[in-house]
Formats: structure tokens, C-alpha cells, sequence
């Protein structure tokens, strides 16, 4: 009798635990690096923000080449002019390189600025079709791919969401 009731309680056992790994409620995931990178209109944010960087630095690289030529057109006049003219010609080299220096602080702040004003549009385009997915799917809860250590790859919506954004959504206004 004993034996019946230990078997018993180890079916019992063994349905419930096949019950609970059928549940609906399992946290879904989803890699938003993944989507910021994959989707039509996260790739073409980057590809305009990366063109603007190369662009930016190659103009500073081609004045920072410049203000290098005038330093030693500037050293080699040394002797030929006076040390007051010198001096002049020394602050003014300096304030150009100042200059330079806060133009391209500038530059990355506003590429850095446009860079995240990009995400942020990004993340509120995609929120409501997250939203939409989960009422669909009877989906209770769904996490960033950073926050979880291991799942089931059964669970990632990743390349879903992916397909619906890539329909709704085919560009970012980065103005």
C-alpha cells in the first residue's frame, strides 16, 4: 500500500510539473540591441549617423593638417620676425586651435545627441507594437535580452518584432 501511495504522489508530482512548464505566462524576451541594429529603420539611423561622423572627421583632420602646416611656416618664421609679431601669430594659432577643439566637441555632442534622440523615437514606435504582439499572443510579460542570464530561445520575439516594425515603420526622422 505503501508503494501505491508512493507512486501516486510521484505521478501527481511529475503532472504538475509538466503543467507548469505549459504555461502561457512564461516571460518572453527581446534583444532591443539586436533590433535597434537589424531593423530597416535602426540601420538606416546608423548608416546616416555614421556617414555624418566620417564626414565631420575628415573635415576636422583636413584643419587639424592645416593648423600643423601653419605651425611650422610659423617656426620656420621665427627668425625673420620679430619676437611681438611671433607672440601674435602664436595666440592666434591657439585660438584657432581652441577653436577647432570646441567645434568638434560640438560635433560629437550634436551626432551623440541625434544618436540617442534616434533611440528614443525608435523605442516609442516600437513600445505600441510590443503592446499590440502581447495582447495578440496572451503575453503577460516581456524582457530585455541584457536582463536574463538563460532562457529558451522558444521564448525570444526578437526576429517577430523585428518583421512588424520593418512594416510599420521604414525610417527615423533624425532632424
Amino acid at each position: 500500500m505503501k508503494n501505491y501511495l508512493k507512486i501516486f504522489t510521484l505521478i501527481i508530482i511529475i503532472f504538475n510539473l509538466s503543467t507548469i512548464k505549459a504555461l502561457p505566462d512564461s516571460p518572453y524576451f527581446l534583444d532591443f540591441s539586436k533590433v535597434l541594429n537589424q531593423s530597416k529603420a535602426g540601420k538606416g539611423a546608423q548608416e546616416i549617423l555614421q556617414k555624418k561622423l566620417k564626414s565631420e572627421s575628415a573635415k576636422f583632420e583636413k584643419l587639424g593638417n592645416e593648423l600643423r602646416k601653419e605651425e611650422a611656416e610659423l617656426i620656420n618664421q621665427k627668425k625673420l620676425i620679430t619676437s611681438e609679431e611671433y607672440k601674435k601669430k602664436v595666440n592666434s594659432l591657439r585660438k584657432k586651435v581652441a577653436k577647432i577643439q570646441t567645434d568638434k566637441k560640438n560635433s560629437v555632442d550634436a551626432i551623440t545627441k541625434s544618436r540617442n534622440k534616434a533611440r528614443t523615437e525608435l523605442f516609442k514606435k516600437l513600445n505600441p507594437i510590443i503592446k499590440k504582439y502581447m495582447e495578440d499572443n496572451k503575453i503577460r510579460v516581456v524582457l530585455d535580452k541584457k536582463a536574463i542570464l538563460l532562457a529558451d530561445n522558444n521564448l525570444d520575439i526578437t526576429q517577430k518584432i523585428i518583421e512588424i516594425l520593418n512594416k510599420e515603420l521604414k525610417s527615423l526622422n533624425l532632424n
